[in-house]
């Protein structure tokens, strides 16, 4: 599509363009908004709230203390391993201020998967919790960090509570396993040795990167996404201009359930949120739902941020039910489809629509969102301001409006590539900056897109394309389905078959037999499933999305197995 296609699409008021150079970096953008919005509330987390002033004098002295006791050098690579806390904005933007490149990483890691990340990135320093120290004590050593600073939860509140809370996380909840690592700072006290200290604010160009983004690794070895201060400020300038005049500068209050260290997450709360002076409220453990919603009922929030089975589970939840949503203005959705009913159901809960985006890692990571003015249930949306997007067949060609074909997308969010493997960049990233995203998608004469799967998930059931997203949103219509997912299993006479796994809610007596006469009524034959299992629980992703690849991988394995015995 050309650039003249998407011009009409966006609302009054919504540039179609945006100067992604108006800012040369992150820092200039932090430096703007925390002199601009110094005494407005920045973040909040377990009862304690840091300006943006205050923000800026803490990433001020975590800098000053990385320059002047550390031999760290402006380029070098800092992990920075933490949950949703008030410290994580400060050492993120902190390390920043230093030059050095933050490469986010999952808490949740096994020592595995941290060992990988820390050697494909060089890391040469980590801030971690103390939580997870051990598994850095045991990864370490096979690798080249150099410098570690602990922080426990509790670091930045109050002197009691920080005590308090600190002591019951580790001495009565058990959470903090021993470890012991010698050469590790506490953050508190580089924080005390840097602050009032000197020194050299760092002026990275626009093209040099700011954060290695590492993928899921649901598709194979994790990569690190090369994101730039241009990628990121770029992006940020792309959700502000969509948000529009629904948005006002420092007034909104907007919960923060989804990871920081997840680019969703980190570029809406840390990112677009800084540009409007936006109030952020960190819930550090979503999955525990009474504190989350114990947590919501004391602010007036403005807008929420979150994905399709976060979004389930609260409306399932009684006390979220009871809250007030007289202030709730904008509800975001990203990160896995947005099933209808979900959207439906939490519209009748909050009375306030769900606004599905879509976006990737590679591509910092928002591509299109639905605006207020026109939210098509169903749909993406249409492009963030400054990006085109098209489709293609599988040999390259540009399809029509209205055809089915991989998702491309241009546009100055568009990652500099993977570091470190020019030939997966090669893969997805062609010379004229068009990126495959390896989303199956449609482009409607309005504008607006949808996603009709991932190309890797796609079920070919006698040669005909059978999309799992359709089949779930099918099912999740179901009363009494809680969760659920669509894979195909090998098949001597179709190819493939469908199998379907189901998660039943609380007190549901749901049977294969009803689950089946669903679907018979709502999709056509070759559709149809040839399993039903039902779960517990289904593996997810650290931010909630369903990993049908765990759920493929368990099917070949008993596959195998039957097949090996069959041979015995």
């Amino acid at each position: 599509m050309t650039e003249n296609f998407w011009k009409d699409k966006y609302p009054a008021g919504v540039p179609a363009e945006i100067n992604a150079d108006q800012y040369a970096n992150i820092q200039a953008v932090l430096k703007l908004s925390c002199q601009r919005f110094a005494d407005k509330p920045a973040f909040s987390n377990l009862g304690k709230t840091l300006t943006y002033g205050e923000l800026y004098e803490l990433s001020g002295a975590f800098a000053a203390f990385l320059q002047n006791h550390t031999d760290l050098k402006p380029g070098d690579r800092i992990a920075v391993q933490m949950p949703n806390i008030l410290q994580y904005p400060v050492v993120v933007f902190g390390a920043m201020r230093a030059g050095l490149i933050v490469v986010n990483t999952n808490p949740l890691y096994t020592a595995r998967e941290m060992e990988h990340q820390f050697n494909d990135s060089g890391a040469k320093a980590l801030v971690c919790l103390a939580n997870m120290a051990h598994l850095a004590q045991e990864v370490l050593p096979k690798t080249g960090i150099r410098h570690v600073i602990v922080t426990e939860v509790g670091d930045l509140l109050p002197t009691f509570k920080r005590l308090l809370v600190n002591a019951v996380i580790k001495h009565v909840k058990k959470m903090v396993p021993p470890y012991s690592l010698p050469q590790a700072v506490k953050l508190n006290d580089a924080l005390a040795k840097g602050r009032g200290r000197a020194f050299t604010e760092a002026s990275p160009q626009s093209g040099d990167i700011a954060v290695l983004q590492y993928t899921g690794g649901t598709t194979g070895v994790a990569k690190g996404a090369m994101l730039t201060h241009r990628n990121l400020v770029a992006n940020m300038l792309q959700v502000k201009a969509l948000m529009g005049a629904n948005m006002s500068d420092g007034r909104e209050i907007l919960i923060a359930p989804l990871p920081l260290y997840h680019i969703y997450a980190f570029t809406f709360h840390c990112m677009a949120m800084m540009l409007i002076g936006g109030h952020n409220i960190l819930i550090t453990n979503p999955r525990d739902l009474p504190s989350m919603v114990k947590e919501l009922s004391q602010w007036k929030f403005t807008g929420f941020v979150g994905l399709n089975t976060l979004f389930v589970a609260l409306c399932n939840n009684e006390e979220f039910r009871k809250l007030d949503f007289s202030s709730l203005k904008a509800t975001f959705s990203g990160g896995m489809a947005l099933q209808q009913a979900t959207a439906e159901r939490w519209n009748d809960v909050t009375g306030c629509a769900i606004c599905e985006g879509f976006g990737m890692t590679e591509t910092s990571p928002v591509v299109s969102v639905n605006t207020f003015e026109k939210n098509e249930i169903g749909t993406i949306g249409i492009p963030v301001p400054s990006t085109l997007c098209k489709v293609i067949d599988d040999a390259g060609n540009e399809l029509p409006l209205g055809s089915v074909g991989e998702l491309c997308v241009k546009g100055p969010q568009v990652m500099k590539g993977y570091w470190q493997r020019q030939e997966a960049t090669d893969e997805i990233l062609d010379a004229d900056g068009w990126l495959k995203t390896g989303d199956i998608a449609v482009i409607q004469e309005d504008g607006y897109m949808r996603i009709v799967d991932r190309k890797k998930d796609m079920i070919l059931v006698s040669g005909f394309n059978v999309y799992p997203n359709e089949l779930e949103d099918v099912l999740a219509t179901l009363p009494g389905v809680l969760q659920c997912a669509a894979i195909g299993i090998p098949d001597e006479k179709s190819g493939e078959a469908i199998k379907i796994f189901v998660v039943a809610k609380p007190g549901a007596s749901l049977t294969k037999d009803q689950v089946m006469e669903h679907m018979r009524s709502n999709v056509t034959g070759y559709k149809m499933p040839k399993a039903v299992e039902f779960r517990d629980a289904l593996p997810t992703t650290n931010v909630g999305k369903i990993l049908r690849r765990e759920l493929r991988d368990e099917e070949l394995k008993k596959l195998t197995a039957k097949k090996e015995q069959v041979k015995a």
